[in-house]
């Protein structure tokens, strides 16, 4: 069963047994009942979707923020690996050393200048980037130390290889939105039931009234495009960047 109509049928079956009960209760109620003798509930209806609507909006902005936050975090551990494999690649014969940096310089630079553009417009890794990294891969993998100290070299070097290659793999799972549809569905509807209580309350045309309708409402439209701009971490304004490769590379993206 889809997760939309489940959800379709709770709203539909909640909103059924409230009615059910209005009316059974309406009908129990005598002739003589007051009704200004009980306390208005409108005003502890607003107060409650109020409270409840800035909890699922603060949760929402602090999801987003956590996304955004792990994906620059992805691009710190991959740009150190990289590092950690140019620094390490000294021990090891120049022709070898020098291979080895060519092609962390190559992928590195790619990935500044290319892939993170690819990633905001495609919502993807590209094909190049994979390539450029297996390449990085093999001139790390397909040298055969020729002593003892090349030999201890070795294995932290294609340690680091994986560290990079997961890091780029999570970043590539990030480089997408990460809020689901039905979460969305929840904010806007949530934002029109809110907004729409103030019409609820009678609101009058005093400048002072309609001053805070209107910032409120801008509030919420504010919040809402910071999660829609944090949703995709690599792809809109506040995104994660590539700082942490100029920072390691500066002689690349200088």
């Amino acid at each position: 069963m889809s997760e939309w109509l489940v959800l379709s049928l709770a709203m539909a079956a909640a909103c059924a047994v409230v009615l059910t009960i209005v009316v059974i209760n309406h009908r129990r109620l005598p002739e003589d009942d007051d009704p200004s003798e009980t306390p208005d509930v409108i005003e502890y209806m607003t107060m409650m979707i109020g409270v409840v609507y800035a909890i699922v909006l603060g949760l929402a902005i602090a999801g987003v923020w956590e996304a955004r936050s792990a994906a620059q975090e992805t691009v710190r551990q991959e740009a150190q690996a990289l590092h950690e494999i140019s620094a390490r690649a000294q021990v090891y014969p120049p022709a070898v050393r020098d291979r080895i940096r060519a092609d962390v310089d190559a992928y590195v630079t790619y990935v500044v200048h290319d892939e993170f553009p690819y990633m905001s417009n495609h919502s993807a890794l590209s094909d190049t980037g994979t390539e450029l990294l297996e390449k990085v891969r093999r001139s790390v993998t397909d040298y055969q130390p020729a002593n003892d100290f090349e030999g201890q070299a070795y294995q932290p070097l294609v340690d680091q290889v994986a560290v990079a290659d997961d890091a780029r793999g999570a970043r590539g799972q990030n480089a997408g939105a990460t809020m689901p549809g039905v979460v969305w569905f929840g904010l806007i509807i949530g934002a029109l039931v809110t907004v729409g209580l103030i019409f609820t309350l009678q609101i009058r045309r005093t400048g002072r009234e309609v001053l805070l309708a209107g910032l409120f409402s801008a509030l919420i439209a504010f919040l809402l495009f910071l999660i829609w701009d944090f949703d995709a971490p690599f792809g809109r304004g506040i995104a994660a960047t590539a700082a942490p490769f100029t920072d390691l590379f500066p002689q690349l993206v200088g």
